[in-house]
């Protein structure tokens, strides 16, 4: 990914945006290894260290909420450098420069894997769960919520609804599953929920961790019920690379006289805002060049936009792709969008953006809360990748800018509030695509004024959740943009 020049008050700066940027969401994790790395103290010329503070002084998006990050905070170089030199490590310096509430910057000491994690590139098991500990226990268990095709797990017959309680032979436990579920290859025990209790099989089956990029347009199919042409898509990931698929679900949709269209966010963690506004486009339509999201920046930028620029701060709705195809719409005046805790980032950013144009029932659990987006930057005199640093492989990817729909909602810090609430039920999970998934069965039946089924009365299974699949990965949760906006200078 390429970033473009920004010219700030007569600096030159050239970034790659990638977590609440126009393009991508990112991960809130950072990683610690040290390999093919330089600890700049180590030479005298904090080096890495010199690059966080300069990259966030810069941009970041809550420089004021820093002191330390105030210019002329200190009174010589030798102070900064003496600052600098007191943290423990790069991460540990990050760290001190951003404050407690910023739950989504981060940093990484291998800015190639990060780089083919915003293109769908990763490693892996085929298996995307859910983590719960019984409540009144420590007992912590895995539940698949669906399987990648072609793939270990694929091959292995697992499938959604399945439960695990193992890792390697060793029980998980609150105190060891973040650690058991980041192995790159592992063996997990097989069971499944059964009137309100985990049954276990002797079934047990290996997992390998193989290079895999998943195509995040992941079920798109037409319903006719009732004399409605019902459109389903679920959509797990915004990934810039995949625009085209998303965009030729869309002309399947609209081939097939598609009136109506539920939307399935509930796995979506985020990433791409330009994906997030092509996805927008495609819904609608009818709203081209009208004003997706504005953008607002740290004070310095804001300033600068505002009065150089000020249409740099507009993402609009669009009637092309960035490849320059013509975008699929429906033109609809009204979207069902599922989602539930783990929906973030540019899946919030598209129920945001279209409730102002269209009618938006979002059913299922309250979102995330992340209306932030970032990008990366790498250590050169201008950010950009060109010309980076051979002694490391730092990079950052701080908060940039806070998005705002057009009628200046911002700051959902507590997520997005259903409108009809379900929270998934491991008793009644259901088959995705299906239209007896209790979710996908709930937007339906409001579709055609049907009175809703009584799901409520179906005993759950008491547990606290815990976390999900990848939500140690730095891209966990990001959202982020591929290039700044054009400054016009």
């Amino acid at each position: 990914m390429k970033l473009k020049k920004l010219l700030i008050l007569n600096i030159v700066l050239l970034f790659v945006l990638t977590a609440c940027t126009k393009d991508e969401d990112v991960i809130e994790n950072t990683q610690t290894s040290t390999d093919n790395t330089t600890s700049s103290t180590e030479n005298g010329e904090l080096e890495v260290e010199s690059f966080i503070y300069n990259g966030l002084n810069e941009i970041y998006l809550y420089k004021a909420d820093v002191p330390e990050l105030t210019n002329n905070y200190f009174d010589s170089a030798s102070d900064k450098n003496e600052f600098l030199a007191g943290s423990s490590s790069p991460e540990d310096l990050f760290d001190n420069l951003t404050p407690s509430f910023d739950r989504f910057s981060f940093i990484t000491d291998d800015y190639n894997s990060l780089e083919e994690r915003f293109q769908g590139m990763s490693g892996a098991t085929g298996i995307k769960f859910g983590l719960g500990q019984i409540s009144g226990t420590s007992n912590v268990f895995g539940i698949i919520r669906y399987v990648l095709p072609n793939t270990s797990a694929s091959e292995a017959g697992l499938k959604r609804g399945d439960i695990f309680t193992e890792v390697n032979g060793q029980k998980l436990t609150s105190s060891n599953f973040s650690r058991l579920i980041d192995n790159e290859s592992f063996t997990i025990n097989v069971g499944s929920v059964e009137n309100n209790q985990i049954v276990l099989t002797d079934k047990q089956v290996t997992l390998t961790d193989n290079v895999y990029t998943e195509n995040p347009v992941y079920i798109s199919k037409t319903f006719e019920i009732s004399g409605k042409k019902i459109g389903y898509l679920m959509y797990n990931s915004f990934i810039a690379n995949f625009d085209g698929e998303l965009n030729n679900a869309f002309g399947d949709f609209k081939s097939n006289g598609v009136t109506h269209l539920v939307l399935d966010l509930r796995y979506n963690g985020g990433g791409s805002v330009e994906s997030a506004k092509a996805l927008s486009s495609m819904i609608t339509g009818q709203f081209n060049q009208k004003v997706f999201i504005k953008e607002q920046w740290n004070s310095k930028y804001q300033q600068f936009y505002e009065n150089q620029n000020p249409e740099a701060l507009i993402n609009r709705f669009n009637d092309k792709l960035r490849t320059g195809a013509v975008i699929n719409s429906l033109e609809l005046s009204e979207v069902y969008i599922l989602t539930s805790a783990s929906s973030a980032s540019a899946s919030e950013l598209i129920i945001n953006g279209l409730e102002p144009y269209i009618n938006v029932i979002q059913i299922g659990d309250r979102t995330v809360g992340k209306f932030q987006a970032s990008v990366t930057l790498y250590d050169s005199d201008d950010f950009g990748k060109e010309g980076a640093s051979k002694n490391h492989n730092y990079a950052m990817q701080p908060l940039v800018f806070k998005s705002i729909n057009a009628e200046g909602k911002s700051d959902y810090v507590n997520g997005l509030e259903p409108d009809i609430t379900y929270i998934e039920n491991l008793n009644d999970f259901g088959v995705l695509g299906e239209p007896t998934e209790p979710l996908l069965e709930k937007a339906i039946n409001d579709i055609l004024g049907r009175s809703q089924s009584n799901k409520s009365s179906i005993q759950r299974l008491d547990f606290k959740p815990l976390g999900e699949s990848g939500m140690n990965s730095i891209e966990y949760q990001r959202m982020y943009i591929n290039e700044l906006p054009d400054a016009g200078i």
